[in-house]
């Protein structure tokens, strides 16, 4: 790559469907910006159904019984991913650069992102040779077991604000489990996705096993979903647009779905927690990734004696976060990814001021080019504002007052979502009830966000999804079971 990672040329644009890049059908492309200027980084091709109807062919002749791709040696499929891996490892820079010019991401976290998308990949590599079934104790004279077999073709639709490591975290388990792929990435960052197909081509993957179709969701994004020889929909997004998916599969031909959508989870922070520690657990749970993660800690509940220490402090802490050109060192936060998250956020911010909510720091955006937000805190914030219920995705903490731990369950689960949620405590016990009690799919006593490693569950309660992203449970999302049972003969 070039040596100032801003130059970083952009290789692929175009779609690739059966181990090549070709234009769409319709010949259309469409821009994808760089957030933090405004300008055009490349003009890539638009995928419509035409584009999702070829790429769907080759992945279900790459799935066909007989193929290349259906009888190799799992361990060998495993050595393939391996091979992707180290091919990741070997572009870490331009990935994480690629990343960073239609992200946003500052490119320093880029970097650690990137190397998460290695390491999840490992993990589902060591797994291909582990899939197996197991043997049942009928009654009668029978033998019966089961295989566990891949489901065939699989559409997986990503968003942008982990744009390469959702494709790692959903490529990993479908090929592991031997499926064939078609990916969806983001309209706003299908850069990185396509330079991971030219990877995955040199690593010697099977033409059809993998096709990246960038596009936009009413049309490529739809084709996918409805479309008859696609067996599952892997999905992580809002949660409005997963409530579209699953009506899709179920009106096309009941394709499963695995969806890991929105959340407004709840970090609670007793009074016995050091003030100190809290407010930076907090402020990472917030303003990690611009705030741009379905799991921030996006509703701060502090018990009152310790609430106004709290938010003077809240304050100091996002104050301190450097904001701007995040390729530069030292920037934390680098711009919201598009034009739409910039008015949405501000709106948002907008609403709270109106609702009663107090503006303890920031608020505002900064400058008039590229999308940047300051770091905001509000205090004084009630259970039913909006900043209080709905999913902000953006650099926006809502700090409220509780009193009792009895009282703070039944608000932190008083939401439509259950994607995660986090505790600060001294004592033990209390952590452990709330731990307990909480609807949520991860939860962290002590920190937040943290050991979200390839082997651990990731997903959502209630309306923030259906199924886990990593570990071993994700295999589970891209395989059937089937039962044979062998009539043994019968003893003279």
């Amino acid at each position: 790559m070039a040596a100032n990672p801003r130059n970083t040329q952009i290789k692929y644009t175009k779609l690739f469907i059966n181990n090549e890049f070709v234009d769409a059908e319709s010949k259309k492309t469409f821009q994808v910006l760089n957030p933090s200027t405004e300008k055009v980084i490349a003009n890539v091709a638009e995928g419509d159904k035409a584009d999702v109807d070829k790429a769907v062919a080759a992945a279900e002749a790459a799935f066909k019984r007989g193929s290349e791709w259906r009888t190799m040696d799992a361990s060998a499929r495993g050595a393939l991913i391996n091979k992707l891996a180290d091919l990741m490892e070997k572009n870490i820079d331009e990935l994480a650069a690629i990343d960073t010019l239609e992200n946003g991401k500052t490119f320093e976290n880029a970097k650690i992102f990137t190397d998460l998308s290695v390491k999840a990949l490992r993990y589902f590599a060591g797994y291909t040779d582990k899939i197996h079934g197991k043997t049942i104790p009928s009654d009668g004279p029978y033998l019966s077991m089961t295989r566990q077999e891949p489901i065939g073709v699989v559409a997986q639709i990503i968003p942008w604000n982990y744009a390469i490591l959702m494709a790692a975290w959903k490529w990993g388990p479908a090929l592991a489990a031997g499926c064939t792929v078609v990916l969806k990435p983001a309209e706003q960052t299908p850069l990185g996705a396509l330079y991971l197909a030219a990877l995955a081509k040199e690593a010697g993957f099977p033409k059809g096993v993998i096709n990246v179709i960038p596009g936009y969701g009413p049309t490529a994004g739809s084709a996918l979903c409805y479309h008859p020889s696609v067996r599952k929909v892997a999905f992580t997004g809002s949660t409005e647009v997963g409530h579209i998916i699953m009506e899709s599969a179920a009106k096309s031909n009941l394709k499963k779905v695995s969806l890991e959508l929105g959340g407004k989870s709840p970090l609670v922070v007793f009074d016995d927690a050091n003030v100190d520690e809290a407010v930076k657990i907090a402020a990472g749970a917030i303003f990690g990734n611009h705030g741009q993660s379905c799991c921030a800690g996006s509703r701060t509940y502090v018990q009152a004696r310790i609430y106004d220490e709290f938010v003077k402090k809240a304050a100091i802490a996002a104050e301190a976060i450097k904001v701007g050109d995040p390729f530069d060192e030292g920037v934390h936060q680098g711009p919201q990814v598009d034009r739409v998250s910039l008015d949405k956020i501000l709106s948002m911010i907008d609403s709270g001021k109106k609702q009663g909510a107090k503006v303890v720091t920031g608020g505002t955006r900064i400058g008039d080019v590229g999308y940047f937000v300051r770091p905001t805190v509000f205090s004084n914030v009630t259970d039913n504002m909006t900043i209080a219920t709905d999913e902000i995705f953006g650099p926006v903490q809502s700090i409220l007052k509780f009193d009792t731990l009895e009282e703070v369950i039944e608000r932190a689960n008083n939401t439509k979502y259950g994607l995660a949620a986090g505790v600060v405590t001294k004592n033990i016990d209390t952590a452990l009830v709330f731990a307990e009690a909480v609807e949520a799919g991860s939860v962290w006593i002590n920190c937040y966000d943290e050991a979200m490693g390839a082997q651990t569950p990731f997903g959502g309660y209630k309306q923030s999804g259906i199924g886990r992203d990593l570990g071993k449970d994700s295999l589970k999302e891209y395989l059937e079971v089937k039962m044979i049972s062998i009539k043994l003969p019968m003893k003279n």
